[in-house]
């Protein structure tokens, strides 16, 4: 399979490029020094060179994403929302509408995106952040609905937050209760494969639990 995986820099990219790279697939793992979400025709461009060099898609991965937020609602920062709006909506939007065709063509592609918690219980001071979060929710599930009928799903995979090994070194004291290791976020990903794509389309799949 060739997996391509956006915002693939930081250790969760890295556990999910692991995961498939161990099972023999093609990661194609891009970041921003690599090519430029915010820049449309780029995105469009790496669609078409890994079309050229691959003829299909049978995964894209966005990982792309931020926090910000304020003690309060009052306090709200409308410059968090601009940087979050770019980061987690605007990347996605390039993303998916460069990449839609290939999934439609592919045998059994899988679009995902890592959702939170917060989308469905904002807080007062994650008002821009959940606003963000629910924005790229509901733009997934219009991928959702144009991948209906076709072997291919777009899914969100809910979490409370991401740990990994980094994580837990730097605070060996911590339990990180309610939290996904990013190998199992990998796991859960890998598992989407196994499922038929009319099952997992347009679903929010909670690893909270």
């Amino acid at each position: 399979m060739i997996i391509l995986v956006t915002g693939a820099g930081g250790p969760t990219g890295e556990a999910i490029s692991q995961f498939f790279g161990k099972s023999g697939h093609t990661v194609i793992a891009v970041d921003k020094d690599d090519v430029d979400l915010l820049d449309r025709a780029a995105v469009h461009d790496l669609a078409d060179r890994i079309r050229r060099e691959h003829g299909h898609v049978d995964g894209v991965v966005h990982l792309v994403g931020g926090w910000r937020g304020s003690d309060t609602f009052a306090e709200t920062s409308l410059d968090d929302w601009d940087l979050l709006h770019d980061l987690l909506i605007r990347t996605l939007q390039h993303v998916s509408l460069a990449f839609e065709p290939l999934l439609r063509e592919s045998a059994g592609g899988r679009f995902v995106i890592v959702s939170a918690q917060a989308a469905q219980h904002p807080t007062a001071g994650g008002a821009v952040y959940a606003a963000a979060k629910a924005a790229a929710e509901a733009w997934t599930l219009a991928l959702a609905d144009a991948l209906a009928g076709t072997s291919s799903a777009a899914t969100i995979l809910v979490v409370k937050a991401l740990v990994n090994d980094t994580m837990r070194a730097a605070k060996p004291e911590a339990k990180f209760p309610g939290f996904t290791d990013v190998n199992d976020l990998a796991a859960a990903i890998g598992g989407l494969y196994d499922r038929p794509a009319a099952e997992i389309n347009g679903i929010r799949l909670d690893l909270t639990a």
